[in-house]
């Protein structure tokens, strides 16, 4: 008979940032992964969302301090405790372990409120050193861990979500119409906060004369011309907006491990990155990789990658088979692994 496995997932909220997509497609093939229960902590209006063989720990809809106050509670005896965005009950019974997403909160303060980054700093502190593992999601976080807290990490890499792959040819041209895009244009794809860079894209696409469109939550500010915002867009959009893209474009200043892009390659899309923290670890030679906040370089490439169509369709199959290497069930089974290193029964 298999032990029991308590999952802190109360991060999982509707919708789709990098922990989500971490929480959500991990469960399933780990469900299957371990012999035993699997439990999961998670929020009310979430509950719905666990796949078979995981059973709800069910906590009151939350976000914040008060999130973070749940997550606190006890799981109950189990053969290995797991925070799924770090943090991890007080009072446990077993080994536990924390997955580490970044450490921007410490590397970019300046990309957080004041608030938010002292309160995540001390979740961290608490966690990392009271768990008896560190998992992080890229070698690049891991050595950020080890740099600044002295733990070594088992590095258990994301992987793009199951449901994106090349869109079809027809559904590439239904987003073209809904959305009304032109014949080309630059996209990203993700939310507009300090350390996307979002700005420095906007200039680089000015200054190349082509248009940029965003997809994501923003940040109240007005569209700059010749910026398309889409605002929110389904997830069955996804894929043939990409598909719809002449170049995606991710400039970011700081990530942990680099998601959006890489499930940008899983559909077919010609991508241009900065060659910063995770993301050469995670995108390989399979994109373009300029010096971040280097608007100059950034233009200078989307020209280049506007101007070689050969090119682009040489690095979209690059993307595509680089991403393929990626897959949630190698995650889960290296992180099942992870709970068997700890004498768990599962």
């Amino acid at each position: 008979m298999g032990g029991r496995v308590a999952l802190n997932a109360l991060a999982l909220r509707p919708g789709g940032s990098g922990v989500q997509t971490y929480i959500r497609e991990l469960l399933p093939p780990l469900a299957l992964a371990v012999d035993g229960d699997v439990v999961a902590a998670v929020q009310r209006d979430v509950e719905c969302e666990l796949p078979p063989g995981v059973k709800p720990l069910v906590r009151p809809t939350a976000d914040g301090v008060a999130r973070a106050l749940h997550g606190l509670r006890s799981l109950g005896a189990a053969d290995v405790v797991h925070g799924l965005d770090v943090d991890v009950p007080v009072r446990r019974r077993g080994p536990s372990v924390a997955t580490v997403h970044d450490l921007a909160v410490f590397d970019v303060p300046w990309a957080f409120s004041r608030t938010r980054a002292r309160g995540e700093r001390a979740l961290i502190r608490r966690s990392l050193r009271r768990v008896d593992t560190v998992v992080a999601v890229s070698a690049f976080t891991a050595e950020r861990v080890a740099a600044r807290f002295g733990r070594t990490a088992v590095v258990t890499p994301l992987a793009p979500s199951t449901d994106l792959r090349p869109a079809p040819a027809h559904e590439v041209e239904r987003v073209r119409r809904r959305y009304q895009l032109p014949p080309r244009f630059v996209l990203h794809v993700g939310t507009i906060e300090p350390r996307k860079d979002v700005p420095t894209l906007t200039w680089a696409c000015r200054q190349v004369g082509v248009p940029l469109v965003l997809a994501g939550a923003g940040d109240g500010s007005p569209a700059a011309p010749g910026t398309v915002r889409l605002g929110y867009v389904p997830r069955t959009d996804l894929a043939p907006l990409y598909g719809c893209a002449t170049v995606v474009a991710y400039p970011s200043r700081y990530e942990g491990f680099g998601l959006p892009p890489l499930e940008a390659m899983a559909c077919g899309a010609a991508v241009v990155a900065t060659r910063v923290a995770s993301l050469p670890e995670v995108l390989g030679d399979a994109a373009w990789l300029v010096p971040p906040g280097d608007g100059e370089r950034l233009g200078q490439t989307i020209r280049e990658v506007l101007g070689d169509t050969e090119r682009r369709r040489e690095m979209a199959q690059a993307g595509i088979e680089r991403a393929a290497s990626f897959t949630w069930t190698a995650t889960a089974s290296a992180t099942a692994a992870v709970y068997r290193s700890l004498g768990a029964c599962v």
